[in-house]
């Protein structure tokens, strides 16, 4: 970021200035997780419908942060030490107004594209063919919205020739903002589909809104195909140069013929009339439309067709998520050699630094290409940035990063490639550390991952920690901003890794855990998760370990509530947190309502028990014809806790509602929820709000080719009526797979089509019918997952999806795609 000076903040953004004035600021933060440089930083205190940024200043100022944003509309805050603070009406707005002058001082090309689908591929793909020739700024991640783009902004090299932004809305009225802050030379609409469709009146004003982007552009680039888009821009009135192309009628690139394969499309086209050839190294339909979208800019502005054809040949597949996989000797790996630049390089050590599960951190790191930045200049800014990152080896690959290795404070090895370093490996070098592997496609870090892998089945579990952070800020919507959140994670965080997902919310900063046993929690503790758990099914007997753990159980009857406080007295502990549950309807758990009276003098008599939460468990909230009956609980809850708060004589959390309760009845005025299965993406309510976190993967072990007649499996439970093509899987009823799940009654899909299931379901096979279907051994298989919706299983077999995946054993690798 280009420095600016505290002072030259306030005027732009029209702040009322306190405390030190002296001082450039060249890092922006808005989330405390995320400081890693202090001198030099302000932290933005922003506020959200579900936040408050202002709660977070002290914690900015504990880690270093001695410069804020603050808002006027916010209580008196406290002041701090030789702290600097610009205050203003609106903190966002004052980041946007920050971002807007940044930008007026760019006078490169800015390229903005928006869209329903493929605006991050599109940026990555055209950033990294312009960077071939030119130095380009872009939008790190999906940095699209209203904090996103501005931050983007911010990040822009005034001395680039291209900026290539992309620019998000998800309701009427966004879009001006953006184009205010963007100000694009040229844009890029992708196309239109239905995504935030329910914050528009119809699809025509959708295309309206994102159309605002565009209304000083020079030139914009569409595909005429997309008739929402082509028409609207007929009738718009925007005075930029329209540039298009087409498959279906003459456009300024006309598709003439297209030709693809499993891997590669070739495609043939006019332009400018002449015919010119593409070879495009993927077959799917959205990478050709994105890149024919590419191929248009490029041609458009001046590059020859041979070039471009040099460049798309470099492409890869846009990993828009780094990997977290068990490495071998105890280790974490984090993946990430697709994404080559300083911002992925951010963005990744911040992951490697939330891992809690191993203290020592370490970092494989490749040369990175095209920049277009000098290389002493590159170097010292990584160098910088891992300035006050503690690691315990940093290995560098490559010539550049040899050459300048001098330019880090670091300690570094070098070697000027993968196989120099792999000739040197030995399996002990790495033990009970984090890695993050992030390189250059050319350098092969995928190398290093088979060594460092720990070596499982094909099978893999691939959870998507976006999905969760989806799923849970969907749950947040619903409450009031005090309302505190327990989160689930009993039985293995229903089969997606107890230990890191707990890290994962922890840091995104749930108030508590749950677990259903003491042994869950003490994993929990032991892999250094120190936010509240409480624990719902306590073994009494193991008291002494739920106190040495810092564990605050569930009490839901006499013998326990007698027993565990009789333990605290023996172990002297003055007061110890518990939480109690009251029974009012579910009749599973909790002591009768009936007995609040005696519970509270009980209560009232043992001050070593200190109450932290009065509980209960609604029996059918997702029903609408038993609310009711939900109500009547909630209201049995409110009676008993108001009795007991008022014998005890202190404030007391109270907690009722689960996941389907918090959708239906997010104001009952209670101080908790408890967010179970919908975290994982099940919602009983039937509403679609939130995404399936999981996708079982598996490859073909082998493929066989049948005749009419022959049977397949156990029991010869399928004779062929006729030739057929089968894949044997290595997953079956051993990796949760309902055994009745076979001949037929369950579809897997292969290569993008449907598989069928054929034969009994396997201990550890299941067999696929793939006749039709264009596929090979090895090719990977997706169980279920959101591509594959585990659905209707219910009336076929008394099961729901969330049995299946709670039905995974451990033995089966769980990976963590992150954004």
């Amino acid at each position: 970021m280009t420095p600016y000076s505290i002072s030259d903040i306030a005027r732009i953004t029209g702040a009322q200035l306190s405390g030190p004035v002296n001082g450039l600021i060249s890092k922006i933060h808005t989330d405390t997780r995320r400081i890693d440089q202090t001198t030099g930083s302000l932290f933005v205190a922003l506020i959200g419908p579900n936040h408050d940024g202002h709660r977070f200043i002290r914690e900015a100022y504990d880690a270093g942060i001695r410069v804020f944003l603050v808002s006027h509309s916010t209580k008196k805050r406290d002041t701090f030490e030789q702290a600097t603070v610009l205050t203003v009406h609106d903190t966002l707005v004052a980041l946007q107004q920050l971002a807007q002058h940044h930008r007026s001082t760019f006078t490169g090309q800015l390229i903005a594209i928006t869209g329903s689908n493929g605006k991050t591929i599109i940026k990555e793909w055209l950033a990294q063919i312009l960077s071939a020739t030119a130095t380009v700024s872009k939008s790190p991640k999906s940095f699209n919205s209203r904090l996103g783009v501005p931050l983007s902004v911010m990040g822009i090299n005034p001395d680039d020739t291209y900026a290539v932004m992309e620019a998000g809305i998800s309701e009427p009225g966004e879009m001006n903002t953006l184009e205010e802050i963007l100000k694009p030379n040229a844009g890029i609409i992708s196309n239109m589909g239905s995504s935030h469709q329910e914050n528009f009146a119809d699809y025509e004003s959708k295309v309206r809104e994102k159309l605002i982007l565009f209304k000083n552009c020079q030139t914009i680039y569409f595909c005429q195909d997309h008739k929402l888009i082509f028409n609207a821009l007929q009738t718009n009135g925007l005075p930029g140069r329209q540039v298009n192309w087409s498959r279906l009628s003459d456009a300024d690139l006309q598709i003439l013929e297209e030709q693809t394969n499993r891997s590669t499309t070739s495609i043939k086209a006019l332009y400018q009339s002449a015919k010119i050839n593409i070879r495009l190294p993927f077959a799917d339909p959205a990478s050709i439309e994105n890149l024919i979208h590419i191929w248009l800019v490029l041609l458009d502005l001046g590059f020859s067709n041979d070039f471009i054809q040099k460049q798309i040949d470099t492409l890869e597949p846009i990993r828009m998520r780094l990997e977290q996989k068990a490495g071998i000797n105890g280790c974490t790996l984090i993946n990430d050699f697709y994404n080559s630049d300083v911002l992925s390089l951010k963005i990744a050590l911040d992951l490697l630094f939330q891992q809690t599960l191993q203290k020592k951190k370490s970092l494989i790191i490749s040369d990175i290409l095209q920049t277009g930045l000098p290389e002493n200049e590159l170097y010292r800014e990584i160098s910088s940035l891992l300035e006050n990152r503690n690691l315990h080896q940093f290995i560098g690959i490559g010539p550049a990063i040899c050459r300048n290795r001098d330019l880090f404070t670091k300690p570094i090895t070098c070697f000027l490639s993968t196989s120099d370093y792999l000739t040197s490996y030995l399996p002990g070098d790495f033990s009970h550390e984090a890695i993050l592997l992030k390189g250059a496609r050319m350098f092969q870090f995928e190398r290093f991952s088979r060594v460092l892998e720990e070596k499982l089945h094909a099978t893999v579990l691939e959870i998507s920690m976006n999905d969760v952070r989806h799923n849970l800020n969907y749950f947040r919507s619903k409450l009031l901003p005090d309302t505190r959140l327990m989160v689930m994670v009993k039985a293995f965080s229903y089969g997606s890794g107890g230990v890191e997902m707990a890290r994962f919310l922890a840091n995104e900063r749930v108030d508590y855990l749950g677990v259903a046993f003491s042994d869950e929690g003490i994993d929990l503790r032991r892999a250094g998760i120190k936010i509240p758990i409480m624990v719902m099914n306590p073994d009494f007997s193991q008291s002494d370990l739920i106190a040495d753990y810092n564990l605050e159980p569930e009490i839901y009857h006499w013998h326990g509530l007698q027993e565990f406080s009789r333990m605290i007295r023996s172990l002297g502990i003055p007061s110890y947190p518990v939480h109690i549950k009251l029974d009012t309807g579910m009749h599973r758990l909790g002591f009768p309502v009936s007995e609040t009276e005696e519970l509270a003098s009980y209560l009232a008599e043992h001050r070593e028990l200190t109450v932290k939460s009065l509980f209960s468990h609604l029996a059918a909230a997702e029903d609408p014809k038993q609310d009711l009956f939900t109500q009547s609980q909630i209201n049995f809850l409110k009676e008993s806790s108001d009795l007991i708060m008022n014998k005890l004589g202190y404030p007391i959390i109270r907690h009722i509602l689960n996941s389907s309760g918090i959708e239906r009845f997010p104001n009952t005025g209670f101080e908790m929820v408890r967010l179970g299965i919908g975290l994982y993406g099940f919602q009983n309510s039937g509403q679609q709000e939130t995404i399936p976190i999981a996708t079982l993967k598996t490859t073909i072990s082998q493929i066989r080719y049948l005749e009419a007649g022959e049977s397949v499996g156990y029991g010869r439970g399928t004779i062929l009526a006729k030739p057929a093509t089968i894949a044997v899987i290595p997953v079956g009823y051993a990796d949760g797979i309902d055994r009745r799940l076979g001949n037929g009654k369950y579809r897997m899909i292969v290569n993008g089509q449907h598989a069928p299931t054929i034969g009994h379901i396997c201990m550890d096979m299941t067999m696929l019918d793939i006749s039709g279907i264009e596929t090979k051994e090895g090719d990977e298989v997706i169980v279920f997952g959101p591509a594959n919706p585990v659905t209707g299983l219910a009336k076929l077999l008394g099961t729901i999806p969330y049995e299946i995946l709670t039905s995974i054993p451990s033995r089966v690798k769980r990976i963590y795609l992150f954004d």
